[in-house]
């Protein structure tokens, strides 16, 4: 337990970045399950849609610190390719 109020305002602050920062992981896999589904259905322009409504929240949630940088090149590369493959 905080026992000072410099301690149980950091707390606070913990809380609501903690639950702030959780919000914005879910929203992340919503994104890419949505562009999983259109992949799973063999749907090309679905899946290509979904992947570039998916990449500019997967960089930004990057660049605040959300997810790690490396992550998030991982998942536009592999999902990018899955993409393509679904072209051939």
């Amino acid at each position: 337990m905080a026992n000072t109020a410099q301690a149980r305002k950091r707390a606070r602050q913990n809380t609501k970045r903690r639950q702030h920062s959780a919000s914005q992981r879910s929203m992340v896999r919503t994104y890419l399950k949505r562009v999983d589904a259109a992949i799973e259905s063999k749907d090309y322009d679905a899946a290509t849609e979904a992947y570039n409504k998916a990449v500019p929240v997967l960089d930004r949630m990057a660049d605040k610190g959300i997810i790690h940088k490396n992550k998030a090149a991982r998942r536009k590369s592999r999902l990018n390719k899955a993409i393509k493959g679904l072209q051939a």
